[in-house]
């Protein structure tokens, strides 16, 4: 039926970080698509959401995203790849990858 939740469990695929990418939390909405986000490697970072994905995902305060730094000013800015979803942050959070950012 429509609507209805059948009580199967559904996989989940979640997008893991790779080399030179870190998880975050969104802290700030600055605005013109840029955002304060503290990454679970101790840097807060300047991150700017790119066009590609700009008009698809809606990010907001205390999302949980997916980050690439620049390769220049590595440490103060870079880009959001992706954003996760509750279910995907469980996931996360049972595996152990948000352990760093839970700890600040």
């Amino acid at each position: 039926m429509k609507g209805k939740n059948s009580g199967d469990q559904q996989i989940i695929r979640v997008r893991v970080p790779r080399d030179n990418q870190f998880l975050g939390e969104v802290e700030q909405m600055l605005g013109n698509r840029r955002m304060l986000v503290r990454c679970t490697d101790g840097h807060t970072r300047l991150c700017r959401i790119p066009g590609k994905i700009r008009k698809r995902i809606w990010i907001k305060e205390g999302y949980i995203v997916l980050i690439e730094p620049w390769e220049v000013q590595s440490d103060e800015r870079g880009d959001i790849l992706w954003r996760y979803n509750k279910g995907q942050v469980s996931w996360l959070k049972r595996k152990g990858l948000l352990k760093k950012l839970d700890e600040e």
